[in-house]
């Protein structure tokens, strides 16, 4: 589905020039989850914002599906297979845009003919129900919000959905929710996830596999089970899977 390859993203010209990424390489498979994760400033989210265009100067190969993006633009098409969740519910909807506004817009934006009915499956798809077609983001929780982003991203019928940090700005609880909500989305609709978090805990609940950074740079690729054991080769790896479980008591 994905395959990223010498990637190198960076901000500005030199001499004030910032390298985020430099020289990232990994493939997820069709119906994957594969995660991200490293400290703050490590270059996980930059990835996800070179691949939707977001974070327009960089270099290296990225295809999806086989096609080879190039530079900030993408086409529609590429909508219609990659969707975003951001990480602050939100600031990613507009305030003055009731639910119904923020669905409808989408789905015009795709072709969608039938949109009233659809706006409905996607409310009852996330969870919600028609009662909050017409509320506006400060009528709404943070975990409401962001099932509403989470209805918008899968309007366009995406194969592809990238996560940054999609529950960290909501409580524990609401968490649990949101994360078991996108698990049932990705069996229901055979959906590969690429997940952004710092939250190795969350990484190991949702992910197959994936990828911890340092520094702009990918410092190993593993599976779920050996995060989860511990056994990472590196020993920045080690360090950080340590740190995730706090301090052992004496």
């Amino acid at each position: 589905m994905l395959t990223v390859d010498n990637l190198d993203v960076w901000f500005g010209q030199a001499p004030q020039r910032v390298d985020a990424v430099k020289g990232v390489s990994f493939a997820v498979a069709q119906g994957e989850s594969f995660g991200l994760v490293g400290e703050s400033g490590s270059g996980k989210s930059t990835i996800l914002r070179a691949i939707t265009g977001l974070a327009p100067t960089w270099s290296g190969r990225v295809t999806i599906e086989g096609e080879a993006l190039s530079g900030g633009k993408r086409s529609r098409s590429f909508y219609k297979t990659v969707q975003m969740v951001f990480q602050d519910p939100y600031a990613s909807l507009h305030p003055r845009h009731s639910v119904d506004g923020v669905l409808s817009e989408t789905l015009h934006l795709q072709g969608e003919k039938n949109v009233d009915k659809r706006i409905n499956e996607l409310l009852e798809a996330v969870g919600l129900g028609q009662g909050f077609r017409f509320r506006y983001p400060h009528q709404l929780s943070g975990g409401q919000r962001q099932r509403v982003a989470i209805a918008r991203a899968l309007a366009a019928k995406p194969r592809l959905l990238l996560l940054d940090e999609p529950t960290s700005a909501l409580d524990v609880s609401v968490q649990a929710e949101i994360l078991n909500l996108l698990g049932d989305l990705r069996r229901e609709h055979g959906l590969t996830f690429v997940m952004v978090s710092h939250d190795l805990a969350v990484v190991s609940h949702m992910c197959d596999r994936l990828a911890v950074m340092r520094g702009g740079e990918l410092v190993e690729v593993m599976d779920a089970a050996t995060l989860r054991s511990g056994s990472a080769q590196s020993d920045y790896a080690r360090n950080l899977i340590r740190a995730s479980m706090g301090y052992a008591r004496a």
